[in-house]
C-alpha cells in the first residue's frame, strides 16, 4: 500500500504546475495505482475551468474568474449577459437605431461604429466648438453655417482688387491667378461711350459689361469693375441651399462674383453676359440653373431672381443677369437614363391605341345588339383612357410652365384614376351579375349601376386629386415630366388607390368563379344564364389582367431584371386599348353580326349602284 502510495505521489509531482490548490486524491488512487493520475489530473482541469476563463471571445471579458461578458456596446449572439460557451460571439449594438435610437438632439444625426456611437451635426450645420462630433443631445450646439464668412471673404477680396485697381488707374487691366481664385480688373474713365463693353476673364469663367454700368457719374476720377473666380468656395456655398427645393441640383461651375467700385452699384441698364465652364460634362442636356447668392432676413440662398439662361452645350452655360452679385451654375440630376427604343414603342403603342379606343367607343355606342349596363362600363373605361393617352402623347413633357405642367400632372392623375375607377366598377357589375345569375341586363342591378356608376366613376377620383392638390400642390409636376413627384412619398396618391382597386378587383373575381363553379354544379336549367356569365367573366378577367396585373410590372423594375421589366411594361401598357377592343369587340360575336351586316349592306350598296349605271335590264354577270 504504501509503495502504491509512493508511485501515486511520484507520477503526480511530475506535473507540479498544474497543483496550485490543495485537492483531494480518491481512495482508488491507492488500491489502483493506473488510474491515480487520470483521477488526479481530471480534477485538476476541472478546478481550473471553473475558477478561470481563459477562453472568452472577441470584444469580451472575464468577469469573478468564472464567466465572459461582452464589451460596453456589444450583445451576446444568444442573448444572454454572463455566459461560459467559448464559441459564443459578441455582435454590435446598433444604438442609432430602435429600440435604443440614440436621439442627438435638433439638426444633428446618430452614427454608428464598431462598439458605439456618435453624433455629428448634419449637413449645413456645425458645432459652435468646430469639433466634428460629439456624445449626445447635452452637447448639441450645431448650429446653421451661413455665408457671413463666405460674405465676408468675398467683399474683402472685392475690396481689395477695386482699391489695387483704383490705386494704379494707369493699368487698364490688372489679372491676379492663385490656386484658389483669379481676378480680373478694368479701369474705366469718363470717356466711354455706350457702345464699348468690357470682357473679363477669370481661370476658365468671363463676364461682359457695358462700360456706362461701369462708370459713375457723381464720382470723381476713375471707376473700376473686378470679375473674381472662385475654385474653392464651391465646397462652402453648395447647391443644398437652392430655393426651388423640389430640384435635385449640384453645383457645376466656379463660384464667380463681379463688383463695381469706388462705389457699389447692382443696377445695372443692360444686363451683364457671364460664360461657365461645366465642372462636368453634361451629355444627357440636363435641366440648367443660373443662379445668384440672394441674402434676405431669413438667411442666403441660391436664386434665381434676375438671371436667365442664354444658351448651354454639355461644357459651357452662358447666362445673363440684371444685377450684380456672386453667380453660379447648377444643374438637375437625371435619375436615369432614358431608352429611345422605350420612348419610341410608347408613342407607337399609345397611338395605335389611341385609335383602337376610338373605334371601341364607337362600337359601343352605335352597335345597338349589346347596349346595356355592362356597354356603358366599356364606354367611359374606354374614354377615359382615351383622354388620358392622348394627353400622355401630347403634354406629358411640357414642364417650360410649371403652373401648365401641374395641371396636366392633375389631369392625368385624374384620368388614370377614372379609369380604374371604372374598372372597379366592371367588378362589381360581374360580382352583382353572377349572384344573381340572371340576363347581363337584370333591371334591379341595371337601376342600381346607373345611380351608382357616374358619381363614383368620376367623383372618386376628383375628391382624391382635390386632396392631393390641396395638401402638396408644388409636387404635381417634375423637372422632366407632368406627373406626380416621387418626393415626400406623393407618388401614392395614385399607386394607393390603385393598390386598392387591384385588391378589391382580385376579390370580386374570386367570388365570381367560386359562384360559378357552385351553380354549374347544382343547376342544368339555367345553361345560357351560365354562358353568359362564363363568357363575361372571361373577358372582365381578361381586363382585369390587362389594366391590373401589369401595373405590377412597373413596380417589379429592379435588380438584373429590370431592364426586361421595363419593355414588358411599357409594351402591354401602351397596348391597353387594342386589348380592350379585341375582347370586347372583335371577339363579340354580335359585334361580328353587326360588322357582317355593315360590309354586307356595303357590298348591296355598291352592286346596286353599279348595275343602275348599266341599266335595268343589265345582269351581274355582264358587270366586270
Amino acid at each position: 500500500m504504501a509503495d502504491d502510495t509512493t508511485r501515486c505521489w511520484k507520477a503526480l509531482g511530475e506535473y507540479p504546475g498544474l497543483f496550485l490548490q490543495p485537492f483531494h486524491v480518491s481512495p482508488l488512487c491507492l488500491t489502483v495505482p493506473g488510474l491515480c493520475f487520470l483521477l488526479s489530473l481530471s480534477g485538476v482541469v476541472a478546478q481550473q475551468t471553473k475558477g478561470t476563463c481563459t477562453h472568452c471571445p472577441q470584444n469580451a471579458f472575464c468577469v469573478n474568474a468564472t464567466h465572459c461578458t461582452c464589451n460596453s456596446g456589444y450583445n451576446s449572439e444568444s442573448g444572454k449577459k454572463y455566459f461560459r460557451f467559448r464559441f459564443e460571439r459578441c455582435e454590435d449594438i446598433d444604438e442609432c437605431k430602435p429600440p435604443i435610437n440614440i436621439y442627438c438632439g435638433v439638426n444633428a444625426e446618430c452614427q454608428n461604429i464598431e462598439g458605439g456611437f456618435y453624433c455629428h451635426c448634419i449637413a449645413g450645420y456645425k458645432l459652435l466648438s468646430g469639433k466634428p462630433q460629439f456624445k449626445d443631445s447635452n452637447e448639441n450646439t450645431c448650429k446653421k453655417i451661413t455665408p457671413k464668412t463666405t460674405n465676408g471673404t468675398k467683399e474683402e477680396v472685392e475690396s481689395k482688387v477695386l482699391n489695387a485697381a483704383l490705386d494704379a488707374p494707369d493699368q487698364e487691366t490688372q489679372k491676379v491667378q492663385k490656386s484658389t481664385v483669379a481676378v480680373e480688373t478694368r479701369v474705366a474713365t469718363d470717356n466711354c461711350s455706350k457702345e464699348v463693353t468690357f470682357s473679363l476673364n477669370a481661370q476658365v469663367n468671363s463676364m461682359k459689361i457695358h462700360c456706362k454700368d461701369v462708370i459713375q457719374g457723381d464720382i470723381q476720377g476713375s471707376s473700376a469693375v473686378a470679375f473674381v473666380s472662385y475654385s474653392s468656395l464651391r465646397k462652402i456655398i453648395n447647391a443644398t441651399s437652392f430655393e426651388e427645393m423640389t430640384e435635385k441640383v449640384y453645383l457645376n461651375s466656379h463660384v464667380v462674383s463681379a463688383a463695381i467700385g469706388p462705389k457699389k452699384n447692382t443696377s445695372l441698364s443692360q444686363p451683364v453676359i457671364l460664360s461657365f465652364q461645366h465642372m462636368k460634362v453634361n451629355p444627357r442636356n440636363n435641366k440648367i440653373f443660373c443662379v445668384y447668392w440672394k441674402s434676405t432676413n431669413e438667411g442666403e440662398r441660391w436664386s434665381k431672381d434676375g438671371c436667365a439662361l442664354i444658351q448651354a452645350n454639355t461644357t459651357h452655360t452662358i447666362c445673363s443677369s440684371t444685377h450684380l452679385s456672386s453667380f453660379a451654375v447648377l444643374m438637375a440630376f437625371h435619375d436615369q437614363e432614358e431608352d429611345p427604343a422605350l420612348t419610341v414603342i410608347t408613342y407607337v403603342g399609345l397611338s395605335f391605341s389611341l385609335l383602337c379606343l376610338l373605334l371601341a367607343a364607337l362600337t359601343f355606342l352605335l352597335c345597338k345588339a349589346i347596349q346595356n349596363t355592362s356597354t356603358s362600363l366599356h364606354l367611359q373605361l374606354s374614354l377615359c383612357l382615351f383622354l388620358a393617352h392622348l394627353l400622355f402623347l401630347t403634354a406629358i413633357d411640357r414642364t417650360e410652365n410649371k403652373v401648365l405642367c401641374a395641371i396636366i400632372a392633375g389631369a392625368l392623375h385624374y384620368l388614370y384614376l377614372a379609369s380604374f375607377t371604372w374598372m372597379l366598377l366592371e367588378g362589381l357589375h360581374l360580382f352583382l351579375t353572377a349572384r344573381n345569375l340572371t340576363v347581363v341586363n337584370y333591371s334591379s342591378i341595371n337601376k342600381f349601376m346607373k345611380w351608382l356608376m357616374f358619381p363614383v366613376g368620376y367623383g372618386v377620383p376628383a375628391v382624391i386629386v382635390a386632396i392631393s392638390a390641396a395638401s402638396r400642390p408644388h409636387l404635381y409636376g417634375t423637372p422632366d415630366r407632368c406627373w406626380l413627384h416621387l418626393d415626400q412619398n406623393f407618388i401614392w396618391a395614385f399607386l394607393g388607390p390603385v393598390c386598392a382597386i387591384f385588391c378589391v378587383n382580385f376579390v370580386f373575381f374570386l367570388m365570381v368563379f367560386w359562384i360559378l363553379k357552385r351553380k354549374l354544379s347544382s343547376l342544368n336549367s339555367e345553361v345560357s344564364t351560365i354562358r353568359n356569365i362564363k363568357m363575361l367573366t372571361v373577358k372582365a378577367t381578361a381586363q382585369f389582367f390587362i389594366l391590373g396585373c401589369t401595373w405590377c410590372l412597373g413596380i417589379l423594375q429592379v435588380g438584373p431584371a429590370a431592364r426586361v421589366m421595363a419593355y414588358l411594361f411599357t409594351i402591354i401598357n401602351s397596348l391597353q386599348g387594342f386589348f380592350i377592343f379585341l375582347v370586347y369587340c372583335l371577339l363579340s360575336q354580335q359585334v361580328q353580326k353587326w360588322f357582317g351586316e355593315i360590309i354586307k349592306s356595303k357590298s348591296e350598296s355598291e352592286i346596286y349602284t353599279l348595275s343602275s349605271r348599266f341599266g335595268p335590264d343589265s345582269k351581274p354577270s355582264e358587270v366586270k
